[in-house]
């Protein structure tokens, strides 16, 4: 099982260098204005992603080959 790569208490402005690993700032705004991506709170101008959902949205993203079979 992956460990969390992110804090569950932590909250991730657009901008931070822990989100480049799931994306840069341009995928992460394709994936939002297609409603896809790890959920996310619009607060006026600025976009707040909780730690915990990108840890869910991580888990909900894996793929095990072995059962692609």
């Amino acid at each position: 099982m992956l460990p969390q790569l992110f804090e569950n208490d932590r909250n991730y402005l657009l901008g931070d260098p822990e989100l480049e690993i799931i994306g840069d700032r341009e995928k992460l705004a394709q994936w939002r204005h297609r409603m896809k991506g790890p959920a996310f709170y619009r607060l006026g101008r600025k976009i707040v992603y909780r730690g915990s959902d990108l840890n869910e949205w991580v888990a909900a993203n894996r793929v095990d080959p072995s059962e692609q079979a």
